[in-house]
């Protein structure tokens, strides 16, 4: 450990090339930006996917398919899984995604009895305008979430249109699942009027309620089961497991940038090394002169350590609060198929890249400053 008393010649020496300590730093600042985006993407592909032991909530779909306007279930399907053992209730719900490909920005309409769900829900979501009783009482109005209220600057009275559905805007809610960022709740008939008389009596799922987690598989095989010799059999899971299977594009891509992060900081390490050891053979006379007045050759290599740790953390505290900071105003996720991945910037992030950003700059170090501890004072002149 060094004594605070070397932090203002470690920050002389970092400031001697301006030029080439500000570059250094921009560059780690860059590639902390990356890897912090990146690790907020698999942060919320874990916390959109993760089962956990709390999870009670089945997703029944049709079998084989995928977008929303694909999967369509008989309503009537509702009143044969109520009778089943372990279902504490069941919930018909019709979806329509503004988009069904993947995308940054998709509004899913969601269609439910209002009533029904306002019973269910009225206590697990917070209203921040608006109210749910007006919701309720009048048929083409929708529950908004905030982030879409944000966005496209909408406010409780104003009529929303997309999709070709348009809605009054009874209320704006905010939730701490992710499938409900960007969504906005309907009256289940009025969706299925709205989007064609042909889907009057037809809903895309089932949102089943279970009364023990560890009854989730056994509940889900039962319903499948159930409806296997049907015209629309079903293909039941649990909520993570379903929004896993639509987003599974995602996911991958997900990985892939995960190598892409890994390559920066590989690129980073390089950058850091080339500049340090620029900076060591620019001070051989200076090192010579410290020898002189007593330091010592490890202390000097703890100064050029100590010198490399201060631009990563500098460049990995821009670039990874930077990261953080965009994520966090911007609200982003991914959705495909109806189901969103959320890009989820938490604090654990900006102490990871920082972490990673000192790593980088000891290890890009640990030679230059080798080899600045092992010389000696007649063999920096010599060099100079």
């Amino acid at each position: 450990m060094l004594s605070p008393r070397y932090l203002p010649l470690i920050l002389k020496q970092a400031v001697r090339r301006p030029i080439r300590t500000l570059l250094t730093m921009a560059g780690v600042a860059m590639a902390m930006f990356l890897f912090a985006a990146v690790q907020s993407l698999q942060e919320g592909v874990v916390l959109a996917t993760a089962r956990t032991a709390r999870d009670t909530t089945l997703v029944v779909y049709q079998e084989n398919r995928f977008c929303p306007a694909s999967s369509r279930l008989p309503e009537v399907y509702r009143s044969r899984i109520e009778k089943m053992p372990g279902v504490v209730s069941v919930m018909p719900m019709k979806v329509v995604p503004t988009n069904c490909r993947t995308s940054l920005d998709v509004i899913t309409f969601r269609g439910v009895p209002a009533g029904e769900w306002a019973d269910q829900r009225r206590d697990s979501v917070q209203l921040l305008s608006g109210s749910i009783e007006q919701w309720t009482a009048r048929m083409d109005a929708a529950l908004i979430a905030e982030t879409i209220a944000s966005r496209r600057g909408l406010k409780v009275g104003d009529q929303f249109d997309a999709a070709g559905i348009r809605v009054y805007i009874a209320g704006i809610l905010r939730s701490d699942q992710p499938q409900e960022h960007y969504v906005a709740y309907t009256h289940l008939d009025f969706l299925q009027r709205t989007t064609g008389q042909q889907t009057l009596g037809v809903v895309t799922q089932f949102n089943v309620k279970v009364d023990d987690p560890a009854r989730l598989d056994q509940v889900a095989e039962m319903i499948d089961r159930e409806f296997a010799p049907d015209q629309q059999p079903t293909r039941t899971s649990s909520e993570k497991g379903f929004v896993a299977r639509a987003a599974a594009d995602i996911v991958h891509v997900v990985r892939f940038m995960e190598y892409l992060g890994w390559g920066c900081i590989a690129a980073v390490l390089a950058l850091i090394s080339n500049a340090i050891v620029l900076n060591v053979q620019d001070r051989v006379r200076d090192h010579a002169v410290m020898q002189t007045l007593g330091y010592s050759g490890w202390l000097i290599g703890r100064l050029v350590v100590a010198e490399g740790l201060l631009l990563g953390v500098i460049g990995g505290l821009l670039g990874a609060g930077l990261a953080v900071s965009v994520i966090r105003w911007g609200g982003f996720s991914l959705a495909n198929e109806g189901v969103y991945i959320p890009v989820s910037a938490t604090w654990n992030v900006l102490l990871t890249g920082l972490a990673v950003a000192a790593a980088i700059g000891v290890l890009a170090s640990l030679v230059p400053a080798w080899q600045a501890s092992r010389r000696e004072i007649s063999a920096c002149f010599r060099m100079v």
